[in-house]
């Protein structure tokens, strides 16, 4: 074969693959052009316009005949992510991006359902504990719970994690700080961790058995280990078989490990996601096989059932603990993350680019700090020797930034903002930051996504509290906004929890409340069911 042949075949097989590749496009058309659809799938029909895919050589045709006026792609749009309402959570009320992608403020809580969420943690905040004071952003005329005399008074922290994930859950709508997903609800806090942050499966199994005389019907739990127990398995089976709803995080080490309690089939598995819809990069994702060869069994119930926002949730902890931040731009609240750093600052912006290099110009302003090629501290640590008197960096990708900044030496105030907001900041002639110790922080982890879904399921639970903990599962999963592989997979289950969508789906389709049967593999002194006994 001569090389001008070769060139040819070449040349020919460029144009089929060019030809076959269908395009979406959006064709616009006159009054003559009501035949342009002909021999077309019409996606969209429009007003004068259809939306169609098109190889190449369709759209050659298609510019040829009567009535085409114009062309262009059909380009895709995905929704924007969530982000916390601007503000300082230590004087106004900020609404976490966690709360508004689960549909939280698009539904009320019904008081009268008596609703209560039992909380299988590190304690709550309302006394001085090991770690801070009392957390002022929860309704404590709501909340009761059990002390141990291992981990102590479960009124007095552990650790800062229980009171975030209870404040996820059920912060108060009062005007400050944050809000929960199911503000206020009823909750019964056990303390099983001590700020070392570790126990044992018989405390859990012990847990729920309170949490169930307590009568709660959503256990939450942002904890997990690596190996199975029967007690502890009989336990929560028993509480769900008697209306319950247990939900438990899948864990963050990233991999396809089945962690425990999260496991067990009677528990509604949760992973996390970041405010984009995206994974959150450390959620496990066990597969939902088990077995081998012959005796292998596939079942939803051991692997991610739903997803909630996991990825730098703000929430509560306990006082004095938490860093916050907030940023104004010609008095216009914009979203900041904090770091170290505190302080107040106010006056001139001034756009120092990525501040790789010291700046007369900065002196005596606020830094205005492009993300990008040399670290964190170094950025912040040049704006201060050149007189600056405070620092916004601002990510170089959609979203919040979130920084770490070991190696800073200067003393100024320092915090991130989000892409979004470049062109706000840089163009601000006077910028605010106020960055200080308080009483909320930003943690990652499916621990945070655990209590986002356990605030929408009572949420939806007390809109339809004839409903069985088994019904309100079901609805969660068959309302979820489908993201990843389409149905269940084994990232994101069936998707992200959507309180809202939940409860329309339970208004059509209604509750039996009945939960399925099963006997009592661990009978409890209360015989009836998690939302009678107490």
């Amino acid at each position: 074969m001569s090389f001008k042949v070769k060139m040819a075949c070449a040349a020919t097989l460029l144009a089929l693959g060019s030809a076959a590749h269908a395009e979406r496009m959006i064709v616009s058309y006159d009054s003559n052009g009501q035949g342009l659809k002909k021999g077309h799938k019409v996606l969209v029909d429009g007003n004068g316009w259809f939306a169609v895919e098109l190889d190449e050589n369709g759209k050659s045709a298609m510019r040829g005949k009567k009535g085409f006026k114009a062309m262009e792609v059909d380009a895709e749009r995905r929704l924007m992510g969530f982000a916390d309402s601007a503000g300082n959570p230590n004087s106004v009320q900020v609404l976490p991006y966690n709360y508004l992608q689960a549909q939280g403020d698009q539904l009320t809580l019904n008081k009268n359902a008596g609703m209560k969420v039992c909380v299988v943690d590190s304690g709550l905040a309302r006394d001085t504990g090991e770690t801070g004071g009392r957390n002022n952003d929860f309704d404590f005329s709501v909340i009761t719970g059990d002390s141990d005399s291992g981990t102590g008074d479960w009124f007095r922290d552990g650790g800062a994690h229980g009171t975030h994930v209870a404040g996820t859950i059920g912060a108060a709508d009062n005007g400050v700080g944050i809000i929960g997903v199911a503000p206020g609800v009823d909750m019964h806090i056990i303390k099983v961790f001590n700020d070392a942050g570790w126990g044992y499966s018989s405390d859990l199994a012990q847990a729920v058995n309170k949490c169930a005389q307590a009568g709660a019907n959503i256990i939450n739990m942002s904890l997990g280990g690596g190996a199975a127990n029967s007690i502890e398995e009989n336990a929560i089976t028993n509480f769900v078989n008697n209306g319950g709803l247990v939900l438990v995080a899948a864990g963050n080490d990233g991999n396809t490990t089945r962690s425990y309690p999260a496991g067990y089939e009677a528990s509604m598995m949760v992973g996390g996601v970041n405010k984009d819809d995206g994974k959150y990069a450390a959620s496990q994702y066990p597969s939902c096989t088990s077995g081998r060869g012959k005796n292998a069994t596939t079942n939803e119930r051991i692997c991610v059932e739903i997803s909630g926002g996991g990825e730098d949730v703000l929430s509560t902890v306990p006082a004095g603990t938490g860093a916050v931040a907030a940023v104004t731009a010609d008095g216009a609240g914009v979203a900041a993350s904090s770091t170290t750093n505190t302080g107040f600052a106010n006056a001139a912006g001034y756009h120092m680019g990525t501040a790789e290099a010291v700046d007369s110009g900065a002196n005596g302003k606020v830094c205005v700090i492009d993300r990008g090629n040399i670290s964190f501290a170094d950025k912040i640590n040049n704006c201060g020797a050149s007189g600056g008197v405070g620092a916004v960096v601002i990510n170089n990708e959609p979203g919040m930034i979130y920084m770490d900044i070991t190696g800073v030496t200067t003393s100024i105030p320092a915090v991130g903002a989000a892409q979004e907001d470049r062109a706000t900041l840089i163009g601000a002639s006077n910028v605010t930051v106020d960055a200080t110790a308080g009483d909320y922080a930003v943690f990652s982890g499916t621990s945070m996504a655990t209590p986002t879904v356990a605030g929408a399921a009572a949420l939806v639970w007390s809109n339809h509290p004839s409903c069985s903990g088994e019904e309100i599962r079901a609805a969660l999963k068959a309302s979820a906004q489908d993201i990843g592989d389409p149905g269940h997979d084994v990232h994101f289950g069936y998707g992200i929890v959507k309180a809202k969508a939940a409860s329309d789906y339970l208004t059509v389709n209604g509750c039996t409340g009945d939960n399925g049967g099963g006997t009592d593999p661990e009978p409890e002194p209360c015989k009836g069911g998690p939302r009678k006994c107490g």
